[in-house]
């Protein structure tokens, strides 16, 4: 049984403004180190799904940086999103075009804008869970090393989560493994935001598809609502890297705590702070906690801790 891989490249990446801008969003950036997250998450998947079987969805209008950034995955597998409509859609149209290829094929769902601390520990993770969606399928039966899904709750409360992880819960990260048949199966009888759609995705109609599907969360128009859930453990570190703080997290500090990229010079201090100058050399003194970003010809100086109000701040520019 072939394995594909589904990799989600959309999104404008509004949290590290001004670094990421919609035509460079925070997917093709080089955040964790030398090479931008998409190009480290095709290369994650070396040795278990050959590049021909990779598709990548993402905007029209990035389908050139896309296609250019990994050029080892073909061009027509660059996949470009008529419309942004969450992930449902976008999986749903790639299970379909994969399904239409190669009927019995297996696929993963994985996102471009990840960190991942041991590739080979993901590529297991991602290989086991493969095997349980490929050999359980019956709700009730013993799932052996994995662990049948009691209930799936998509973003919890701060005070929900903290339950929950109490009481043993796990943290989905957003890989997913399914055959191909079974999840459009799964989609078409639970995901009611694309009732409307599917017509047009069996006319082979992306545009007609896209419009007429509402924007929903796979994991809640399938994985919420679905009886045939299992989830397998993954040993690895793992970040969604989803605000500037998170630096402080996949890239190493210094002595005294902080990030710095770029040509910066620092006072003694600067304490827990997270710098980025992408073209200009600039200093910084008397600070802590504190995020300073010089891009694309905009300043950012803020506390940490404040991505919620830098995306409402984004929203205004």
């Amino acid at each position: 049984m072939s394995v594909w891989a589904a990799i989600l490249a959309g999104g404008s990446g509004t949290r590290f403004w001004p670094l990421s801008t919609p035509e460079r969003p925070k997917q093709l950036l080089p955040l964790t180190g030398d090479r931008p997250l998409l190009a480290q998450a095709v290369t994650r998947l070396r040795g278990l799904v050959p590049p021909e079987r990779i598709l990548i969805l993402t905007g029209p209008f990035l389908v050139d940086q896309v296609a250019a950034l990994v050029p080892e995955v073909p061009r027509a597998n660059v996949i470009a999103e008529p419309r942004a409509a969450s992930t449902a859609p976008a999986l749903v149209w790639a299970a379909h075009r994969i399904g239409k290829t190669d009927p019995g094929a297996q696929m993963l769902s994985l996102h471009a804008d990840w960190a991942v601390g041991d590739d080979h520990a993901f590529r297991a993770a991602a290989t086991h869970a493969l095997g349980v969606a490929r050999e359980h399928v019956v709700p009730g039966k013993p799932l052996g090393s994995a662990r049948a899904v009691r209930r799936f709750v998509e973003k919890p409360t701060a005070g929900r989560a903290a339950l929950l992880r109490r009481r043993g819960a796990l943290w989905n990260t957003g890989l997913f493994a399914w055959g191909v048949p079974r999840f459009l199966g799964e989609a078409g009888a639970y995901a009611q935001e694309l009732k409307r759609a599917w017509p047009a995705l069996a006319a082979g109609d992306a545009a007609g598809f896209f419009a007429a599907a509402k924007a929903v969360a796979v994991d809640v128009a399938v994985l919420e609502r679905s009886q045939r859930l299992a989830v397998v453990a993954g040993a690895f570190d793992w970040d969604d890297i989803g605000s500037w703080d998170a630096l402080r997290r996949v890239r190493r500090p210094d002595a005294r705590g902080n990030v710095v990229i770029g040509t910066v010079t620092l006072g003694d201090d600067v304490e827990d702070c997270v710098i980025w100058a992408e073209d200009e050399h600039f200093a910084v003194t008397g600070v802590k906690a504190m995020v300073v970003v010089r891009a694309n010809g905009h300043t950012l100086v803020m506390p940490t801790g404040q991505a919620e109000r830098l995306k409402l701040l984004v929203q205004r520019l």
